[in-house]
């Protein structure tokens, strides 16, 4: 593998791994809290997911078409459950009152906007640390006192 699909493996497995964490801290925040602040940080949380997985599919889209697109599918998902359809499939498995939920919930929206944030914010942070390391290793090394 060379530069760009190395690159692209590496962050495929690093989106890998945040989904992972993401889905952790959603079923820690379950354990730990209930009511309003566990249902609104496990909203924030399915956003931040989203935005794991859009980025496991396409590792070199820039944080805020990354953002942008996890907060467009909560939302969809949101809506969609105007329709009754989620609350309908909700009935018949778990798997579906998971990804889709049942009802909707206006406050909802706004939190998937706080997990887009946190992952943008998150992913230009990793972006500006992958850069500054790159730069580092291209510095030119100073001379040591055993090499004069």
């Amino acid at each position: 593998m060379r530069g760009r699909g190395r690159r692209a493996y590496r962050t495929r497995f690093v989106a890998a791994g945040a989904a992972a964490v993401t889905v952790a801290a959603g079923l820690g925040v379950r354990a730990v809290a209930d009511g309003a602040p566990a249902k609104y940080a496990g909203d924030a949380l399915y956003t931040v997911l989203i935005c794991a997985l859009v980025l496991l599919c396409a590792p070199r889209a820039r944080p805020p078409a990354v953002a942008g697109t996890g907060l467009v599918l909560s939302w969809a998902v949101e809506l969609l459950q105007l329709t009754g359809v989620p609350a309908e499939l909700s009935r018949h498995g778990a798997v579906a009152r998971l990804v889709l939920g049942s009802t909707f919930n206006a406050p909802d929206l706004l939190w998937y906007a706080v997990g887009a944030a946190a992952a943008w914010g998150v992913h230009t942070a990793a972006l500006r640390g992958v850069r500054a390391m790159a730069a580092e290793s291209r510095a030119p090394v100073p001379p040591t006192s055993a090499s004069r």
